[in-house]
């Protein structure tokens, strides 16, 4: 998100473990994990949170929503992509399907294939995840996707692949 808006920035490699856990990392982020970013003396946590403050401060990049139907994509994606999809990849790789197939009507994504499916439907339809326009959502978005297919967390579906080419 830093590079698509075009402003100088300072990153900090912390390494898994003991970095993330010190002292000094914790008072910025007491969860202990990144990414964490400082702007102008404010602690942004979340990735999603990050891409939708960078778009919203530095507006003339552009990435952030300029009308009603746009910002109601966005937010839609956004928050569906922070939430029920990331809680259906990690949970299909921690729990058996079998062990929450009775449960799905308790978590807010339904189950594994559904939250995937929802995605792709969207992915389908529009050449980014709002519509016409490349937004922060798709950075972020795009970002999960990519990571997903590389690690196969996701699965590798042609309309994942090509989105993430598009966006690349």
């Amino acid at each position: 998100m830093l590079e698509e808006i075009s402003v100088p920035y300072q990153t900090k490699v912390l390494e898994y473990g003991e970095d993330m856990k010190s002292p000094e990392y914790l008072a910025l982020n007491p969860m202990g994990k990144v990414p964490t970013l400082v702007h102008d003396n404010k602690i942004i946590t979340e990735a999603a949170a990050i891409c939708i403050y960078l778009a919203d401060v530095f507006s003339d990049s552009g990435l952030s929503p300029i009308n009603n139907e746009e910002r109601a994509n966005y937010y839609r994606w956004m928050f569906y992509s922070a939430g029920p999809l990331e809680s259906a990849i990690v949970n299909k790789y921690i729990f058996d399907e079998d062990e929450v197939k009775d449960k799905q009507q308790m978590l807010g994504y339904g189950n594994y294939k559904l939250a995937l499916d929802t995605l792709s439907g969207a992915i389908k339809s529009n050449p980014y995840i709002i519509g016409e326009r490349f937004t922060a959502a798709d950075v972020y978005i795009g970002a999960q996707l990519g990571w997903g297919l590389q690690f196969g967390t996701i699965d590798g579906r042609e309309e994942y692949q090509e989105y993430v080419n598009r966006l690349a």
